[in-house]
C-alpha cells in the first residue's frame, strides 16, 4: 500500500450556474503491456483528476482467481504507476490500481491493467524428405492434435506458438509453463502417415534473485575464511616461513652404525662395522 500526494481539481460549468464537482479519476497509458523476461516494465496508472490531498493508492495483483497485495516486488513512481524492474514470466498477471480519495464527491477509481512477460524463444522442427506426394505436418502435445491458430482452442489459448504444415516447423515466440509437455509430429500423405518419437519441452524459472544471494552468500564466507587465516598469521597462531627454517635439525641416526662423510656430495662409507 503506498501513500502519494498529487492535488487537482476537476470543475463543471452548466448554464444555470457554476458548480465545482470533486472527482477522483484515472487512465493509463497502456492496458495491456508486454516485456521480455528480466526487462523493466512500468504499469502506469495516472491520476487526470483529483482534489483529496493524500489518496490511498494500492496495487493488487490478480493470479488464479485471488487478489494479492504487492510486497518487496516492485516500486511505485509518482503519482502511482508501477515498476517492474527485473520482470520474470511468474509477473504475468492482472494488476489493479486503486485510488481512495476521501474528500472527493467520487470517491474512488480503479484501472486494471493485464501484463505479459515473454520468455525466450524456442523452435521444433519436423523433416520427412523422402514420402510422395509431398506430406503435411500435425504436431501433437500431450497426444492432443495442436491447432495452427493456439487461439482456436481453449487448450492452447495462452500458448504463443505458430505452426507451419507445409515445413513441420513449430515456432514459439515466448515459452511459458503452460507449453510444458511432450511434443511429437506426424507427416502425413496420400500413401498413409510416419511418426517421430516424442520429445519433452520443460520449462524452468530462473530465480535470479536466489542465484544473486548465493553468490553472496559464497563470496560472505570466502571474505571470513581470508579474514580468519590473516588474524591467525598475526596472533602466531600460524607458523612463518623463517620460523619454520631456523627450526629444521637433522635426523639422528638410530641404528647404532657411526657415519663419515666424504669429499664427494651425498657419498657416505661406515666409519665401523655394524654390531650385531
Amino acid at each position: 500500500m503506498w501513500y502519494e500526494r498529487d492535488p487537482g481539481i476537476q470543475r463543471d460549468s452548466l448554464e444555470a450556474g457554476y458548480i465545482t464537482a470533486f472527482a477522483v479519476i484515472l487512465r493509463t497509458a497502456d492496458k495491456n503491456p508486454w516485456v521480455n523476461e528480466f526487462d523493466y516494465v512500468e504499469l502506469s496508472c495516472l491520476i487526470e483528476s483529483i482534489s483529496t490531498s493524500n489518496p490511498r493508492i494500492e496495487w493488487k495483483k490478480i493470479e488464479n482467481g485471488k487478489t494479492r497485495a504487492l510486497k518487496n516486488r516492485a516500486v511505485l513512481r509518482q503519482p502511482a504507476t508501477l515498476v517492474i524492474t527485473n520482470a520474470t514470466r511468474s509477473d504475468t498477471a492482472k494488476y489493479r490500481c486503486e485510488v481512495v480519495a476521501i474528500e472527493d464527491e467520487k470517491s474512488f477509481d480503479e484501472i486494471l491493467i493485464n501484463l505479459v512477460v515473454r520468455g525466450k524463444a524456442a523452435e521444433l522442427s519436423c523433416v520427412e524428405e523422402e514420402g510422395f506426394p509431398k506430406s503435411k505436418y500435425l504436431w501433437f502435445r500431450n497426444d492432443e492434435a495442436m491447432p495452427e491458430d493456439p487461439k482456436t482452442s481453449p487448450k492452447f489459448l495462452n500458448s504463443s506458438y505458430t505452426l507451419n504444415p507445409e515445413t513441420g516447423s513449430l515456432k514459439f515466440g515466448s515459452v511459458r509453463k503452460e507449453d510444458e509437455g511432450e511434443y511429437y509430429c506426424r507427416a502425413v500423405n496420400d500413401a498413409g502417415y510416419s511418426e517421430c518419437g516424442p520429445q519433452m519441452l520443460e520449462v524452468y524459472h530462473i530465480n535470479i534473485l536466489l542465484i544473486v544471494l548465493g553468490s553472496l552468500a559464497v563470496g560472505l564466507v570466502l571474505l571470513c575464511v581470508t579474514v580468519g587465516l590473516c588474524c591467525a598469521y598475526k596472533q602466531g597462531f600460524l607458523p612463518s616461513e623463517k620460523e619454520a627454517g631456523s627450526n629444521y635439525a637433522s635426523p639422528e641416526r638410530g641404528d647404532g652404525v657411526d657415519y663419515a662423510r666424504t669429499d664427494e656430495e651425498g657419498d657416505f662409507r661406515h666409519k665401523s662395522s655394524f654390531v650385531i
